[in-house]
């Protein structure tokens, strides 16, 4: 018997994805550059489209959108940067004695739970010991991590992308989007094409809700928390910050990791003068009450349709897969299979599968 015309469908489009996913992996070391910019022509686009609209050229306003975006990077990495590198130089190696002054603040508040359980009291030379394995395991790992990936020449590939491959790719794809958007919709199956363009605006609107509005919330939290841990004289403050504000798109996990490194330090830092811990807590509970309330309503919204869960395992799913390159499209792809599996969800309740014979 011949093949039905829906099953070959099926076999094409599935033979498709299964070499596009291929690909990916093979060219999983080079790809960095060309995600980082297409995510980046991803985001400048509206601002491109606005300039249009002032009746500037595409071209033109492509030209000056990409330098724009050059110096504004340049001018922030040069203004962040040296303080930040020197910042977490002194964490890295101040951290066990912190990690033990730490420990001690806490452990009376303690002694009563422990007394209950029965546990022995580790003492302050026992605690200095682990702190200090923990963190020379930890810069052992991350040396071994970097020489691996300098030996296979992929850090000085990725970096060099990175600096001179990512503005070029951004500037073409910014030129070219129209047109690229257009030969991709002329080779759309025409029996499904209205189905395909109606589930492309439903993913594009998710992923510009989540992506563009999250990123602002990232980048207003980071500054907050940089600022704000700063301001009231923690130490560090400015690299946990911007830490606990970069890693806010993880849901909860940018908070719990930035307010336990923060509090961690302020007992290492402030007792017995114990208001300076009060206000770190008060930095981090007026961050999330003006994330709660005013950021993620406002930039993100509802209509994301994103549940948590399945961000973060679709952040670690691409981690695992991809690396960071992989973490960089998690967040697109999971939107777009949200939006189809929510399509085939409602064709399943429509048809006779799910509504049975008897109710036709």
């Amino acid at each position: 018997m011949g093949q039905s015309p829906a099953l070959g469908r099926w076999l094409f489009w599935g033979a498709v994805a299964a070499a596009v996913l291929l690909l990916l992996w093979l060219l999983n070391d080079i790809l960095l550059p060309f995600v980082v910019g297409m995510v980046v022509a991803y985001f400048l686009d509206p601002v491109v489209v606005r300039l249009e609209r002032a009746r500037l050229s595409r071209t033109m306003a492509t030209t000056v959108v990409t330098i724009l975006a050059v110096l504004a990077a340049v001018g922030i990495v040069m203004a962040i940067l040296p303080p930040l590198f020197g910042q977490i130089q002194s964490l890295i190696t101040s951290a066990p004695e912190y990690i033990v002054k730490a420990m001690g603040r806490i452990q009376p508040l303690l002694e009563p739970l422990r007394n209950r359980l029965g546990f022995d009291p580790p003492s302050i030379h026992d605690l200095q010991a682990e702190a200090t394995q923990w963190a020379g395991k930890g810069l052992a790992f991350a040396g071994g991590l970097v020489g691996a990936v300098a030996e296979r020449g992929v850090a000085i590939i990725n970096l060099l992308g990175l600096l001179f491959i990512t503005p070029v790719v951004t500037f073409y794809l910014l030129r070219d989007w129209e047109k690229l958007m257009a030969a991709i919709d002329g080779t759309l199956p025409l029996d499904h094409a209205d189905t395909i363009r109606k589930l492309a605006r439903e993913s594009n609107a998710a992923i510009a809700g989540y992506m563009r509005g999250q990123a602002l919330v990232c980048l207003s939290l980071g500054t907050f928390y940089g600022i704000g841990l700063t301001l009231v004289g923690l130490q560090f403050g400015l690299v946990i910050g911007l830490i606990a504000g970069a890693i806010s798109f993880i849901p909860f996990v940018g908070t719990f990791v930035g307010a336990v490194m923060a509090l961690g330090m302020a007992l290492a830092q402030f007792p017995p003068e114990w208001m300076g811990v009060v206000k770190v807590a008060v930095v981090f509970l007026l961050g999330q009450t003006l994330e709660g309330n005013f950021l993620s309503p406002k930039l993100v919204g509802d209509r994301v349709g994103l549940h948590p869960v399945w961000i973060m395992f679709a952040l670690l799913a691409g981690g695992s897969l991809f690396g960071f390159t992989g973490v960089l499209i998690a967040v697109p792809v999971a939107a777009v299979l949200g939006v189809i599996v929510r399509h085939f969800v409602a064709r399943y309740r429509e048809s006779d599968l799910y509504r049975g014979s008897s109710n036709g």
